[in-house]
This record gives C-alpha cells, structure tokens and sequence, in this order.
C-alpha cells in the first residue's frame, strides 16, 4: 500500500492579472466620537455670542464650561449667584473671573429669579445651568406671572452624539414633561423640529414616534398619540418634519429590523428625532446610550422666550460645548425669523 500524503496542496500561479475596484483611504469613514458637537460648534463661526446668564457657577464644574464656552465665542456669561461662592470656585479652577460680569444673589433660588428676570427684561438671550436642581430653575422659568412661557409648551431635547448611529440622534422629552398628553406632544415634535431646522440640518427631519408596539392599540396609549401625531402631520398641525409611529426603537432605528417585520416607512430605519412616550422611557434611553452606547448627550430647553442650556455634572467638555452652540444657532435663527417678518 502506498503512503498517503496528508495536508499537500498544489498552489498554480495566475497567467493573467487579476484586479478589483480601487478602493481609496478618503472613501473609508470612520465615526468620531463627539464629531456632531464639533460640527455644532463649526456652524457657529462667524456669529456673535450670546449674552447668557449662567445660574448658579458654584463649583467648578459649572463655572468651567461656562468659560470654556466663553472662550469658544459661544456666550458672553454673566455669571448669577453668590458672589462669595463663585470666586471660591474661580480659584479652585485658577479662573481670571476679571472679564466676567457677576450678579451677586444670596442663594440658588434668587439666582434662578434673577436670571430669568434678565432674560424677560432682554438683558440675555440665553440661560445656562449651573450647579442647582433643574427643578429649581425650571420653577422660575415655567412661572405663569413672572416666568418664560410662551404659546408653545416647553420641552427638553437631549442631543446625543452616538458614534454608532449615522444620523442625528434628537431624543425628546426626558427632562420637562413627565406624563405629556397629546397636546402636549404635539408641542413636543413641533419644538424639536424647529431646533433640527436651527442647527441647519439639511433634509427634512425624520420623527419616529416611539412605542413597544409598532401596530396601534387601544391596550398601549402611546401608540393612539403616534397614530393622532401622524394624523396631525397630514393636517398641517405639525410642520417641516416627516412623521411616523407607532415605531419601537429597533425599527426606528434599523432598517433590516424594519423589513423583518414588514414596516414600508420613510422614517423606519432613518429616524434623526425620537419622541418617547414619556419622561421615564426618554431618560433611560438617553442613559442607555450613554453608558452603554459610548454616547454623550447634550441638552436644551425649547419653547421658553430664550434657549435654556440645561447640563448634567456628568457631561463632558466637549458636549457642554454643544449644549452652547445649540443655544447659539437657535438664538440667531429666532432673530433671522423676527427680522424677517418686519
């Protein structure tokens, strides 16, 4: 019996020369985690800053964005709080407070006042956060005699930068409306599509209307609101974005999960704006992406008189940043809009 060669293979040379499509490096993208804050901040050269009132920069944390954002010609600061307090913080963070106005106020709540007061009077355009409770502020603002209401409802939108996703990612409300009604909702969609068009994305924003669900049930009230949402759309009582729902979050976000299950949608799969049901479900998927997701998340407030930066301690510089450049581009596009209509 002859041996058995185990493992020996031939290899034949090619005799002609075989070649592919060329592939060049610039064709290969790579996403940048905190690029979309960067293009923010990009947008806004050539503007001026705003006059922004900083609420409460008591810790350096707070105080430090501000100047930062200061630096990055976003906002001109007027820093509003205990004097004491800021200069206190000024030092721990070796800040030249010198070129900075400061309203001295005795406490977190006269700050909040104080503040708003400002803007009522359009001394600032702007109001920033800083080291007190967003329920503090927001008391003040949302005041019916002495606050910032206007005709709209006012709204949180979480700006999230997730390197993963290649869109925009607007999630909105997870800070304001804890249970919104419909009404309310329409407001909500009506805000965040004004501030897609403010930060001068170039389509048609793309609004999914989140649920568990993606049929409509009378057992899941989220998903009657996306049903009237989209109704409200054909009717002219949203504008200026492409609405779909009820859409759970992976057909929102995944156009193969959207074909599995047999989802035709212009918004499925593409969705740049996420309304959730309410504040619970919208905090915990900004949170989710956020820690799990390698994201971060800028924040602001709409539907006030002005723009309000609303940030969390745990955000970083640069979504800081983005939170200012927000505020900035909505400040100039509301004057572009009054200018306008004289």
């Amino acid at each position: 019996m002859e041996p058995i060669e185990i493992g020996r293979k031939g290899v034949v040379a090619p005799t002609e020369k075989i070649s592919g499509p060329r592939v060049e490096l610039s064709e290969v993208k790579l996403r940048e985690k905190g690029r979309g804050y960067q293009i923010l901040i990009e947008k806004t050269r050539g503007l001026d800053p705003i006059c922004t009132a900083v609420v409460h920069p008591v810790d350096a944390v707070s105080l430090v964005a501000a100047i930062e954002a200061a630096k990055e010609g976003l906002i001109v600061p007027v820093l509003v709080g205990p004097e004491k307090k800021i200069r206190a913080a000024a030092e721990q963070a070796n800040i030249d407070l010198a070129p900075y106005e400061i309203v001295p106020t005795e406490h977190s709540a006269a700050a909040a006042a104080e503040a708003v007061a400002l803007a009522r009077a359009g001394k600032v355009t702007a109001l920033m956060k800083g080291a007190l409770h967003t329920d503090e502020l927001m008391h003040e603002v949302v005041d019916s005699a002495h606050g910032l209401r206007t005709a709209r409802r006012i709204s949180h939108v979480f700006a999230i930068d997730a390197p993963a996703y290649p869109r925009p990612l607007f999630i909105t409300d997870a800070a304001i409306n804890i249970f919104p009604t419909l009404e309310d909702k329409r407001h909500i969609v009506q805000n965040a599509i004004d501030l897609a068009h403010a930060l001068q994305i170039p389509e048609r924003p793309r609004v999914a209307i989140l649920s568990a669900v993606e049929t409509v049930t009378e057992k899941l009230k989220s998903t009657l609101d996306a049903a009237a949402l989209c109704k409200m759309a054909d009717r002219g009582q949203v504008v200026g974005g492409i609405l779909d729902g009820p859409l759970a979050f992976d057909n929102a976000v995944s156009e193969e999960a959207a074909r599995t299950k047999g989802i035709v949608s212009p918004v499925a799969g593409k969705a740049d704006i996420f309304v959730v049901p309410d504040l619970e479900a919208g905090n915990m998927l900004a949170k989710q992406l956020i820690y799990l997701g390698d994201a971060d998340a800028a924040g602001i407030v709409l539907g006030a008189r002005v723009p309000i930066v609303l940030t969390s301690r745990s955000d970083n510089t640069l979504a800081r940043l983005g939170s200012c450049a927000m505020a900035l581009l909505l400040a100039n596009k509301t004057i572009s809009d009054k200018g306008a209509r004289l």
